[in-house]
């Protein structure tokens, strides 16, 4: 079950080490080599359009395998595992025409990595395992436009993004994660419109979680796909008090380093990091192993820079125990005063609060 007060629990572990995250679920997923019938399973098994690649649904008709992947996770030594929920929003799974069914996808995912959390929970209790909710981005953006001919249109309102991300929300919510993860951003207006959905779920839940936000650098021009540097993102994203700020995928560690060292100076906030297994190759893969990915993130928490770290598209269960053995031991990085504000004080009557 969830954690009573993740807010409590994580603030003082994060006063006390470094936090890990766990590693690629696409990557771990196509290593099982799994075909249509796999995505189909029997409940969908006369579905119109085929389901090959709609990772998300596995939650339905294969849980045994992201079962399997999220206690592969736990086994390396990931403190905090993510749901396989990224793209499990209406407006994602309209391409496999399953809008439908985002709610039910948000929940069986929250419950599949819920049932391993506390599984490792009970085996060694003084070490709790906790539940990220993970919202992706969708395959749609507020910012730009689709249409080189016409800069003004849009594929979608920002009411569209906020509705889709509401009910993604209330579904990991009442499955029973600890915390959400609004990540792989690349449109800030989107992680806006998420921003705003997530406030108005927990308000009216009653309830309150951790949010971690995490931005993603797509080159070395160090802005986002909408054109915002880290500083612009962190001023867009600020009120929404997160427990943590970071950075994920796009590139290596190597590469995003001078990134995460700038949002770790302008934020109060404590600092995550998971980047890809290095640089894609020309096929598309990652070819970054294991030691090499670990002993650059063990630099950065050397440098003050990490509290929460795991790995995005490539990395592995072997990455994971590698970056996990790595930081064992080093201090976390010290924030001034994590800003996450009133969301770590116990709610109050009103319908301002969440806000």
């Amino acid at each position: 079950m969830p954690h009573a007060d993740a807010f409590a629990t994580l603030h003082d572990l994060l006063g006390r080490r470094i936090l890990v995250l766990d590693g690629a679920m696409g990557t771990m997923i196509q290593r099982h080599g799994l075909g249509e019938a796999d995505y189909r399973g029997e409940r969908l098994r006369e579905h119109s359009r085929d389901l090959k690649g709609d990772n998300e649904v596995l939650v339905l008709t294969r849980p045994d395998v992201i079962a399997g992947i999220h206690d592969a996770y736990l086994a390396a030594g990931a403190d905090i595992i993510e749901t396989n929920s990224f793209s499990s929003t209406a407006i994602a799974q309209a391409d496999y025409q399953l809008e439908r069914l985002a709610y039910e996808l948000n929940v069986a995912a929250a419950r599949l990595a819920r049932a391993a959390a506390d599984a490792w929970t009970a085996r060694t209790p003084e070490r709790p395992r906790f539940v990220a909710g993970a919202l992706g981005p969708t395959n749609r953006t507020l910012s730009i436009s689709p249409d080189v001919n016409d800069p003004t249109f849009r594929s979608v309102t920002f009411d569209q993004v906020r509705a889709a991300y509401a009910e993604q929300a209330r579904g990991l919510i009442e499955g029973g994660v600890d915390l959400l993860l609004v990540e792989t951003i690349f449109d800030t207006l989107n992680a806006k419109a998420c921003l705003v959905a997530i406030d108005e779920v927990l308000e009216a839940l009653g309830r309150r979680l951790p949010l971690i936000i995490s931005v993603t650098i797509t080159d070395r021009s160090g802005r986002t796909l909408s054109g915002q540097t880290i500083d612009a993102f962190h001023t867009s994203i600020a009120h929404a008090q997160p427990l943590a700020v970071g950075i994920n995928c796009a590139l290596g560690a190597r590469e995003m380093r001078p990134y995460l060292a700038e949002l770790a100076a302008l934020t109060p906030c404590y600092v995550s990091c998971y980047p890809n297994a290095g640089l894609p190759n020309a096929f598309g893969g990652y070819d970054e192993d294991p030691p090499t990915t670990s002993g650059l993130l063990r630099e950065f928490a050397d440098g003050g820079l990490l509290n929460i770290v795991g790995g995005c598209c490539g990395t592995t269960p072997d990455h994971i125990r590698a970056i996990a053995e790595a930081v064992a031991g080093l201090p976390p990085r010290r924030p001034a005063a994590p800003c996450c504000g009133n969301r770590c004080a116990p709610p109050t009557p009103g319908p301002s609060w969440p806000r």
